[in-house]
């Protein structure tokens, strides 16, 4: 009865998980981190120099948006533009900052309208970033990384 209560209690311990650690792969960790990464969110928005003095991120990414509209604004006020009716529409550009801060203008989305009264619109549009200051690109965990975003652009005629 000794031997078999032994035997038990030997069988009982040698068969428990309870002394088993489960091994963990840096892949398994990098697969389960990056399952809860958030890939449409970055640390830092993208930014000219002149938007480094803002305080938190929204502010940052306003005085960027803003400085970029401004830029472009300008450029397309100093153009002549002659339409023959009165125009007050939107174009939606598409950009792409690279890791390097080159800007680059991805997609550009107007009207029909506006494509008959000013032709040259998106040649317009592209040549109205050629003078912009220098961009900082994005930050994501502390790398740079690429970033895409919509900037409509109001075109009013009179």
């Amino acid at each position: 009865m000794k031997y078999l209560v032994l035997f038990f209690l030997l069988f009982c311990v040698s068969s428990c998980n309870y002394f088993e650690t489960k091994k963990v792969t840096s892949q398994e960790i990098l697969n389960e981190d990056l399952q809860t990464f958030n890939w449409n969110e970055v640390d830092e928005y993208p930014t000219f120099s002149s938007c480094d003095s803002s305080l938190t991120k929204a502010e940052r990414k306003s005085c960027f948006e803003a400085t970029l509209t401004t830029h472009i604004t300008t450029q397309l006020a100093q153009e002549k533009i002659v339409v023959t009716k009165d125009l007050n529409d939107t174009i939606n550009i598409t950009f792409l900052i690279s890791e390097l801060g080159i800007l680059t203008v991805v997609d550009l989305k107007n009207s029909e309208q506006v494509k008959l009264q000013i032709p040259e619109i998106d040649i317009l549009l592209k040549q109205s970033l050629d003078g912009l200051p220098k961009i900082l690109p994005a930050f994501k965990r502390g790398q740079q990384v690429k970033t895409e975003f919509k900037l409509p652009v109001v075109i009013k005629v009179n």
